[in-house]
């Protein structure tokens, strides 16, 4: 089994995390309008952010940065080793990397099954998993989590002051043999070493939500699509994909506006929701607008199954850089909101720290993935 869910915070796991990598590893989110690259090494025990960078796609196609685009094999390559130089990353082949893979490409789904010994459980959920996996068993990568279970693995019964056995509840994931191929081939291409590949939001969750005990929301707003995830004990226990991203936002305004999508983009990455202008403002707001409609179904959804609240909402992914996006979606939102930071994780330094800050949400993903490649 090709582990790509990588059981996230394994105690037994999380207790290796900084051995046997003193050289440098690297996480590498292939995004669908950049690439975020991160290496990071073990020093004396800690972790030491060692380099970082980001380059857009869309030139790579003859379109503007921030924009969408699909890179074939080829050009995927050389956008990878354009980043390396830039990035000043040598001696790439031999390297131990770790690859991000869109969860828009992997098939999620929560199932319950009977509460049995875990070895047992072990050999009933690739069983199961053909009555909820859409695709035939062999086409697939499969893999799975066991969530852990709460109130000594018992619940109430509705309508009654009785209590029974909850039922074991794993996470399922697949993903086509295809698209792994396709990720293989990348990596092999550039020499990096491990064959470790992991759906992209919980990379960012190993990044920004840890183990806390209390249910929060890691919302990653991408260019193409925002990803939703509930995360209790560092597990996500519930997953969503709203199929708009902040390419929308530009997309928008270029045309309510009447501007070249390359200005558009401007104005939302440098003045963001506190520009002077109020027709460019009102119709970010109204993009982003839709997204927050989603969410609170999310939520409404999440909160008919779960009587725990949820503690906190972590913005990651590049559009979580939008200014005054916190704020605003503070107003329709009544759950406290919070950008991630994911290099408060590492070693990082000193001049560095502000602008690490600022840019952290973009990295969660890159910076989750180099994470587990220093634990393998």
């Amino acid at each position: 089994m090709l582990n790509f869910l990588n059981k996230i915070f394994s105690a037994k796991k999380f207790r290796r995390l900084f051995i046997n990598k003193e050289k440098g590893v690297l996480g590498i989110d292939i995004g669908s309008s950049s690439i975020k690259i991160v290496q990071l090494a073990e020093r004396e025990g800690r972790v030491a952010l060692e380099n970082y960078g980001e380059l857009a796609l869309g030139p790579y196609v003859g379109l503007g940065v921030g924009q969408i685009t699909s890179l074939d094999q080829s050009q995927t390559k050389t956008a990878l080793i354009d980043i390396f130089r830039e990035a000043d990353i040598t001696a790439i082949a031999g390297k131990y990397a770790a690859l991000s893979i869109p969860m828009s490409v992997a098939f999620l789904s929560l199932i319950e099954l009977p509460k049995v010994d875990n070895k047992q459980l072990q050999s009933m959920i690739p069983i199961e998993a053909r009555k909820y996996i859409p695709m035939a068993i062999d086409e697939v990568v499969l893999d799975w989590w066991i969530l852990p279970q709460q109130n000594n693995g018992t619940e109430e019964v509705v309508g009654t002051n009785k209590k029974r056995t909850q039922k074991a509840q794993v996470l399922l994931a697949a993903i086509h043999n295809d698209t792994i191929d396709k990720y293989r081939k990348i990596q092999d291409c550039l020499g990096l070493v491990s064959n470790s590949f992991e759906i992209d939001i919980f990379s960012a969750i190993r990044s920004v939500a840890g183990k806390d005990h209390l249910p929060a929301l890691v919302i990653d707003m991408g260019a193409g699509t925002t990803k939703l995830a509930i995360v209790n004990f560092g597990v996500p226990c519930m997953q969503r994909i709203i199929n708009i991203g902040s390419q929308e936002i530009s997309t928008t305004l270029s045309k309510t506006l009447h501007l070249n999508i390359n200005k558009a983009e401007d104005i939302k990455r440098e003045q963001g929701l506190l520009s002077n202008n109020v027709e460019a403002v009102a119709t970010m707001q109204l993009s982003l607008n839709h997204i927050i409609t989603e969410i609170n179904k999310f939520i409404i959804n999440y909160k008919k199954k779960n009587t725990q609240p949820i503690n906190k909402i972590v913005l990651i992914g590049g559009g979580a850089l939008l200014r005054g996006l916190s704020d605003f979606m503070q107003k329709s939102i009544n759950i406290k909101i919070e950008k991630g930071d994911p290099f408060s994780k590492i070693e990082v330094p000193t001049p560095l720290r502000v602008i690490l800050k600022e840019v952290g949400p973009e990295f969660s993903v890159a910076i989750g993935l180099a994470l587990k490649a220093l634990q393998e």
